[in-house]
């Protein structure tokens, strides 16, 4: 009987804690704490914009779905585009992305991300993380879905509502009405140059 008090004991500890556990372990937390990791990095070894770039890029490479992302961004008009202009937009797109977060994250001063839960929303998932520097927190949750296997990041909201998809969105559109994929593109890299 006593042998079985501690068993009963564990077993209850481990039913209780499974479904933090479950969730902190989940692939599409997983992408998010790797996005995390390199920012920590890059903040940590302060650098030039430059070089915060280049370590950032590949991460950001491996935990967002650019393709999908910047097809999403520009719209039903993604299907009218020329296939090598859509190529260049996403080379575009990736450096944008790639520049601001290396000017957002150009120093550490003790922050850490702390991971707040995950909901499904249909077929994706919404990690719910908080950015803390000292008393100032900034909520960042990130919309994933499945890519070839792979968890990786589709959007992501500033402070509960703001979704970055949508506001490139009306972004992107003002310029293409205007000039197309060519002046899109032209406006994507002056962003990514003027970030670093």
């Amino acid at each position: 009987m006593n042998r079985l008090v501690p068993t009963a004991v564990a077993f209850a500890l481990a039913a209780s804690a499974s479904p933090a556990v479950a969730q902190a372990t989940d692939p599409a937390v997983s992408t998010v704490n790797t996005l995390h990791g390199g920012l920590l990095n890059i903040m940590r070894a302060r650098g030039t914009h430059a070089s915060r770039a280049q370590s950032i890029g590949p991460v950001v490479d491996r935990t967002f779905d650019l393709p999908l992302m910047t097809r999403l961004a520009v719209g039903p008009s993604w299907t009218t585009i020329p296939a090598p202009q859509q190529a260049a937009l996403v080379r575009a797109f990736r450096a944008l992305t790639v520049s601001q977060y290396a000017k957002n994250f150009d120093a550490f001063g003790g922050e850490r991300f702390v991971f707040g839960g995950i909901e499904a929303r249909g077929a994706d998932k919404l990690v719910k993380t908080t950015l803390q520097s000292g008393s100032t927190r900034e909520s960042l949750n990130y919309r994933l879905r499945n890519s070839g296997g792979q968890w990786k990041i589709v959007d992501v909201y500033y402070r509960n509502a703001i979704s970055q998809l949508a506001t490139r969105r009306a972004d992107f559109a003002r310029v293409l009405k205007t000039g197309g994929a060519p002046a899109l593109v032209a406006h994507l890299n002056r962003l990514a140059a003027r970030a670093g």
